[in-house]
């Protein structure tokens, strides 16, 4: 075998061509770049699997192994203009010490034109005397930007050199796309929370739209049935004026006409006489409570009332003209039934007119007080009555029912009883009567005619 012969051989097995005897320093030369393109592709490799820092990371590790294999002064990974619009960076650079930048005013002259060069679309493969090398970036058969570099070899590039610069090219090509649809993914998903966020604002607007319209049509239906209720009472009022008033004063007139008349005839009895001023005096007793109850029932509602303590302030205001009434609440307001809170609005406005009609008071102290397992009512006055006297005709009235003069305290304990409540009285700190109202939570009605002790073993006493 001649010289020739095994020269090709030996270039055949090894890659390593040279003109000379010595194949050795040609074949450390190639196994140099041999070991720069593994670790150019080991450096590539680790950054695929950093998908923590996505692919900014891995843009960075391609221009540092590019920069590395061809022992670069400047190395630059740049996109063109009109493709891959949305991938983010559109270039990277990186000196000879490695530094990457993004910031194209970092860049030198020479290196500003050749990104211009690449965002112009001048993509060709190219090596060029003064250093220069250029391999295009390609995605799907089409050319989307390109990577430069300024090498500082020994010795020109070898055709080994241009396809690792391609394949880190390339590779930065499929990252820059992910890039790019990561990105409109990420677009679609802020659009997508946006839109989430506004359904879910106009849901809650709707909602609170929703309970204000609730809110508005049981206002106007309570205040369509108050208006009915004011007519009536307007009605009644009239006809206790117009009827009932002139009877009472008429009788009233015929029985002082009476007593004149016995008295002219001479002495006609003093029992006689004292009958006829105690009928006198019922008379006129009986037109005062008729124009306090006519005054009563012509007074507005000054609003529309749906809880407790306003329902108890309207009845309050209404006995204002004869009686100062003070209203006091305590604790947390809890929410009944209309039912419920209109029977104990009208047991207190029943005790308030017993105090203003029987127990000669000037002053009342409605006290409410909300507890968790309870509501207790109190309405105490500075009056004459005594709450022993008070329990006795409660008891009389519920065993006999004959006498419709005191059917007022019936009706109380009536209205407590069917609450699954209970009514009592006792003496108040003001010096009049305490009528207690105790209600447990939560309402469950009962059978009407529960006894009604005076005393309670638990008292509270809910002095005023």
């Amino acid at each position: 075998m001649t010289s020739r012969q095994k020269r090709i051989d030996l270039a055949t097995l090894t890659g390593v061509r040279s003109g000379k005897t010595s194949y050795y320093r040609a074949y450390v030369r190639s196994d140099e770049r041999m070991q720069h393109a593994v670790r150019a592709m080991d450096s590539i490799s680790r950054a695929l699997v950093r998908t923590v820092e996505g692919p900014r990371g891995l843009l960075e590790e391609v221009v540092r192994a590019a920069a590395a294999h061809l022992n670069a002064e400047w190395t630059v990974l740049a996109l063109s203009d009109g493709h891959l619009k949305g991938a983010r960076p559109r270039f990277l650079a990186s000196d000879g010490e490695g530094e990457i930048t993004v910031d194209e005013g970092d860049l030198p002259t020479s290196v500003k034109l050749e990104l211009q060069s690449i965002r112009a679309g001048h993509t060709r493969p190219v090596i060029e005397s003064t250093g220069w090398i250029r391999v295009p970036m390609t995605l799907e058969g089409r050319t989307v930007g390109s990577l430069v570099a300024q090498h500082r070899l020994r010795v020109d590039p070898e055709p080994g050199d241009l396809s690792v610069l391609r394949i880190l090219a390339n590779q930065a090509a499929v990252s820059l796309h992910t890039s790019e649809q990561y990105q409109a993914g990420l677009a679609l998903h802020r659009q997508a929370q946006r839109l989430y966020d506004e359904a879910t604002a106009q849901a809650r607007h709707l909602a609170d739209r929703t309970a204000e319209l609730r809110q508005v049509e049981e206002r106007l239906l309570l205040a369509h049935q108050r208006e009915l209720v004011d007519n009536e009472r307007h009605r009644i009022a009239r006809e206790l004026h117009d009827s009932v008033t002139q009877y009472v004063l008429s009788a009233g007139m015929a029985v002082e006409v009476a007593r004149g008349d016995a008295e002219k005839l001479g002495d006609p009895g003093a029992s006689i006489l004292s009958r006829l001023a105690t009928a006198k005096k019922l008379s006129q007793d009986a037109i005062d409570q008729l124009r306090r109850a006519i005054y009563a029932l012509h007074q507005p509602h000054r609003d529309t009332v749906s809880t407790l303590p306003e329902l108890l302030h309207e009845v309050a205001h209404q006995h204002k003209p004869h009686l100062q009434v003070q209203l006091r609440v305590e604790g947390d307001v809890i929410a009944l039934s209309n039912d419920a809170d209109h029977e104990i609005a009208r047991t207190v406005g029943e005790a308030l007119f017993n105090v203003a009609t029987h127990a000669q008071a000037t002053r009342a102290i409605v006290r409410l007080r909300y507890r968790p397992d309870r509501i207790t009512v109190s309405v105490a006055d500075d009056g004459e009555g005594d709450p022993t006297e008070l329990s006795r005709k409660l008891r009389l009235e519920r065993a006999t029912m004959v006498d419709g003069r005191h059917r007022g305290l019936v009706n109380m304990d009536s209205r407590i009883s069917d609450l699954g409540g209970s009514l009592a009285f006792r003496r108040a700190r003001l010096g009049g009567v305490r009528v207690e109202m105790r209600i447990p939570l939560p309402i469950v009605a009962r059978t009407p005619g529960l006894v009604s002790d005076l005393a309670h073993p638990d008292h509270d006493p809910l002095e005023a």
